[in-house]
């Protein structure tokens, strides 16, 4: 007899996991097939959670060599093991995946493992044996996008997945792609030694974030080490010898030249997954990027078929997958589900963190909104000179006439953390004036934001 759900769901990354558990909450019966052999997806296994963890390693190991004297911390040899370094990467990815199986087992979710393809509007099939399902949701996320002319061997031309996992720190390693995961990985292997060169399309990297923050940004990179060849395509890559030997012209025209590297890492951007799910033959419509299509709560054209997260339009980012995962169990259980997408962060965990909420600059210069700016940089922020992380600002843009919060734009120490606040701020309709009316403890970074709050006023204190 065929086993019935009231919601099945496809891909067990964080728009997927944290769709079973709320609606395992809510008194729904709920199966999750994942193919891989560790429940958190892409996230948890060779993403978000293990870049973290080589991220803050890697800061500890440049700390030391070079901040720590300035405390009075001084160490007579310094040594960098990356076995080490690498197997605790895997453990704190092993310790992630682990939780979030034993979550499923605690609200008695079904773990289906194996590929699942829909094989009708209710049924779905996986490794074999079929199901049905009142519901059905497609959460299977998104992989790298390839490069034409740049083949990905995970050895010398790697993915995010294999820039993860090199055992041996490249003498030059080439990123191509100025975005988030490019410039986090890139920051990793500068730290632990290797010249490092970001070879970007555009003229400018992160390029949704505001622009004057992406300038500042890449100053600070830049002081760190790490090269920018911008307004450069990359058309051909050939593995010679251990080497890789790149082709480079000028995206608006010019001389082609050669750039060798012993690790290129192609970073340009992710792309849905929605390989062998069996979407054309049950007619689940997708648009010209390959991305699931939607109404405004998240049902495909197909009745009883939802799709969440990376695989359908919007930043690819797992909280945001997170959200519309809890928001889509909550309308299946015949509740209120929602997100607001202008209130969603973006962070790039480099150091200094990048973190932005709302409209740029140039979002509302286009939009023909008029606006006030108040800005705040950490070299006058009490905790961060006692820490030594003194570059960078925030930046806040106000409604000129309302003065409601717009925009939020924060480079400095922590970032990723003090956005909250800030997200919290836009998401209930804040002015910068509520900002800067709240009491912000003393010392903390978060007074940066606070008197950048004033500033949109003209009357920041400390500066």
């Amino acid at each position: 007899m065929t086993e019935t759900f009231d919601v099945l769901i496809i891909g067990a990354g964080p728009g997927g996991y944290v769709c079973a558990l709320r609606a395992a909450q809510l008194g729904l019966k709920v199966a999750c097939a994942e193919k891989r052999a560790t429940l958190g997806g892409t996230c948890l296994n060779v993403g978000c959670i293990p870049s973290k963890a080589l991220l803050h390693s890697s800061e500890n190991y440049a700390a030391l060599l070079h901040d720590f004297a300035a405390h009075g911390i001084t160490a007579g040899s310094v040594s960098l093991d990356l076995a080490r370094m690498q197997a605790r990467r895997g453990e704190v990815v092993s310790a992630n995946v682990k939780g979030v199986e034993f979550l499923f087992r605690k609200n008695k979710i079904t773990w289906l493992k194996g590929e699942a393809r829909i094989t009708a509007p209710g049924k779905v099939t996986v490794a074999g044996t079929e199901y049905a399902a009142k519901n059905i949701v497609i959460a299977t996320g998104s992989e790298s996008s390839p490069l034409p002319g740049v083949t990905v061997d995970e050895r010398r031309i790697v993915s995010s997945t294999g820039g993860l996992e090199l055992d041996a720190v490249p003498g030059h390693l080439v990123v191509i792609g100025g975005g988030y995961i490019g410039l986090e990985l890139g920051s990793v292997w500068r730290r632990l030694g290797a010249e490092v060169t970001v070879v970007e399309f555009l003229d400018r990297i992160v390029p949704t974030m505001d622009g004057e923050v992406a300038t500042a940004f890449q100053r600070i990179l830049a002081k760190q080490g790490i090269k920018f060849r911008l307004g450069t395509k990359v058309t051909a890559a050939t593995v010679r010898d251990d080497r890789v030997a790149l082709t480079l012209e000028p995206a608006k025209g010019g001389a082609a030249v050669q750039l060798d590297a012993d690790v290129v890492l192609v970073s340009v951007g992710r792309r849905a997954y929605t390989d062998n799910l069996g979407l054309d033959a049950v007619g689940v419509a997708r648009d010209a990027r390959g991305r699931v299509q939607t109404d405004p709560h998240y049902a495909t054209n197909v009745p009883g078929i939802y799709a969440i997260g990376d695989v359908i339009a919007g930043p690819m980012l797992a909280h945001k997958a997170e959200d519309e995962g809890v928001a889509l169990a909550e309308r299946l259980a015949g509740q209120a589900g929602h997100v607001n997408y202008a209130a969603i962060p973006g962070v790039v965990y480099t150091w200094p963190e990048v973190a932005t909420v709302g409209q740029t600059e140039e979002e509302l210069k286009a939009a023909g909104i008029a606006y006030n700016v108040g800005k705040f940089p950490f070299t006058a922020n009490g905790r961060a000179r006692a820490m030594g992380d003194t570059d960078g600002f925030v930046k806040l843009l106000a409604d000129k006439t309302t003065d409601r919060l717009l925009g939020a734009h924060i480079l400095g120490p922590d970032a990723g953390a003090l956005i909250a606040e800030l997200v919290t701020a836009i998401e209930f309709g804040a002015s910068a004036e509520d900002v800067a009316r709240t009491c912000h403890a003393h010392p903390t970074l978060s007074e940066a934001v606070k008197e950048a709050a004033l500033a949109v006023d003209g009357r920041a204190l400390h500066i």
